[in-house]
This record gives structure tokens, C-alpha cells and sequence, in this order.
């Protein structure tokens, strides 16, 4: 093989090697890997990769909020590491910022276009990472949101098998508002919207069952034992074959001598005042502890 080829067969390896990993990498790391100083010049000069604060190599079409991150010398986090993760995530959690973790002793840093969390973590992090292990992205987001909106990340990244209830409980968050939500994050929603139903219930004082399997299938939430609650996404009944099946389930359920009350994503999100006292009123007149069928 000529020297060229051989050139151009390194440059395309390097740059193969940074698309591995998340399409940003650091010198150090690279070195480490065995490519040498030759092959980064290469590969840069070939319009392969860029280069951001000398240091950090990225690929064209890295993640722009990665690139932000490294741009400043710290980490992806918060609600900017849950959506590239796919977490579930408000609307109003929808920020055009991104949200970066950088070392308490960092120089100030000012930018309209970064939302910094100068905080530590519970999870240690190396020099070079360009996005917080999950544990610190759900310690911030506790930090950044209302209550109710993040335990909708908490319980996305628990569906999302990202992180169990179970660690979350274990973990020493030396933080008041995360501990609080890893007492009650669990992977029992379906969805961010039943969390902040079971959410909102429960700061009412009502204890809501999830996922209960009732005449084969299983239901949204019970309150006590007769009182059912289904609710409908954003996305739902994208079909009359869905609306129809949804009103032949409530049927069987009311014949069975269950109250069946369902709420859409409007309702949960922006009229909450209203479902939950719908439901207070529901269970003022008996709806939760009437007989019901002993078919489950």
C-alpha cells in the first residue's frame, strides 16, 4: 500500500473511531487509542473532522449540544442529556438553552445560549466526558424542574431501562429534592402523563394502583376498589377502531360495577384543578368502594 492510501486509509479509521463515540472525542483519548498527531492534522485538513477549543475533535454531524458542552469544557446534562437519551419530557421543559455540568471551580461563563449547572453530582466523572452519567442528569433535573415534571423524567428514564427504582433508592443524593422523587419513582406508569396523574392524586392524599389487570386487561389506575381511570395521550385514538375498542373496554368495566372515568392529555396537563376534583367528587359519592364483579 502507497503512502497516500495508507494516509488515507488512517484518516478514514480516525474519523470512523470518533463517529463511535458519539461523534466527539478528545486528543488525549485519541493518542491513547494510537493515532498520532500526523493522522489528526490529516483528517482535519480533509474537512473529516473539526476541531473545537484545540483540544476536542467532532464529526459534522455531531450533536450540537455535545459540541456546546465541549466547547466550554464540561458535560451535557439535565434536560439536554434526557432528550438525547429520548426521556419523556414536558413541554414546558422544551428549552431552546442547552444545559451543561462544568467543575464548581470552573471560570464563569457567559452565554444566552447555555443553561450551566455549576453543582456536583452524585456519580464520579472523568476529565473528558461530554455528557453526565445518568444519575447526575436526573440529580439535576431535579434540581431544574417543578416537582411534578421531573419525576416524569425520573420515571421516563426507569421505562427507558436507563436506571432501575431500585438503584435510584440506594443512591446517597445528598440532595433533598432528588431524594424525594427516588422515594416514589417507580416503573409503573406507561407514560409521562400517567405520572403526573399519580403524581397529582397523590398530592391530594388518593393512592392510585397502576397497570390493574380487570376482565383481561389492564387499566390505567384504580382508586379503591371500584373507581377506574384511564387516560388518553396526546397521540390517541389516531383511529375510530381505536375509539371504539377504548368504549367497548369502559362498557364491560361499568357492567361489572366499575366507575370509569377518563381524562385526556389536555385535562392532566392544563385543567388538573378539574380532574382531580372530578375525582374527589367521584369518591365523595361512594365511586370507589362500590361492589364490583370478582373478575380480574
Amino acid at each position: 500500500m502507497s503512502t497516500t492510501s495508507r494516509a488515507a486509509s488512517r484518516r478514514a479509521e480516525l474519523a470512523s473511531w470518533v463517529r463511535a463515540r458519539n461523534g466527539i472525542s478528545h486528543s488525549s483519548d485519541i493518542r491513547a487509542a494510537g493515532f498520532t498527531v500526523y493522522d489528526v492534522a490529516g483528517v482535519v485538513s480533509a474537512g473529516m473532522l473539526n476541531r473545537v477549543r484545540r483540544s476536542w475533535l467532532v464529526t459534522p454531524e455531531c450533536d450540537a449540544r455535545r459540541v456546546a458542552a465541549a466547547g466550554v469544557g464540561g458535560r451535557v446534562t439535565c434536560i439536554s442529556a434526557a432528550a438525547i437519551h429520548g426521556f419523556w419530557l414536558p413541554d414546558s421543559a422544551r428549552a431552546e438553552q442547552t444545559h451543561v455540568a462544568v467543575k464548581g471551580t470552573a471560570s464563569r461563563i457567559a452565554s444566552d445560549a447555555l443553561r450551566i449547572h455549576w453543582g456536583n453530582g452524585p456519580a464520579p466523572t472523568g476529565p473528558n466526558e461530554t455528557e453526565d452519567p445518568i444519575l447526575n442528569v436526573l440529580f439535576h433535573v431535579a434540581h431544574c424542574l417543578p416537582r411534578r415534571d421531573a419525576l416524569t423524567v425520573w420515571e421516563s428514564a426507569i421505562r427507558k431501562k436507563a436506571v432501575t427504582a431500585d438503584v435510584l433508592a440506594r443512591v446517597a443524593w445528598r440532595s433533598a429534592e432528588a431524594g424525594a422523587l427516588a422515594t416514589v419513582a417507580s416503573a409503573l406508569s406507561d407514560s409521562g402523563l400517567e405520572t403526573l396523574f399519580v403524581d397529582g392524586m397523590r398530592g391530594a392524599g388518593v393512592r392510585v394502583e397502576q397497570q390493574v389487570w380487570i376482565d383481561g386487561h389492564p387499566v390505567d389506575g384504580l382508586i379503591g376498589s371500584s373507581l377506574v381511570t384511564q387516560l388518553d395521550g396526546f397521540a390517541h385514538h389516531s383511529s375510530a377502531a381505536d375509539r371504539r375498542r377504548d368504549l367497548d373496554a369502559d362498557a364491560r368495566l361499568v357492567l361489572r360495577g366499575y366507575v370509569v372515568l377518563r381524562f385526556d392529555y389536555y385535562q392532566v396537563l392544563f385543567q388538573w384543578d378539574q380532574v382531580r376534583d372530578t375525582i374527589l367528587t367521584a369518591m365523595a359519592q361512594g365511586a370507589h368502594r362500590r361492589p364490583v364483579l370478582a373478575v380480574r
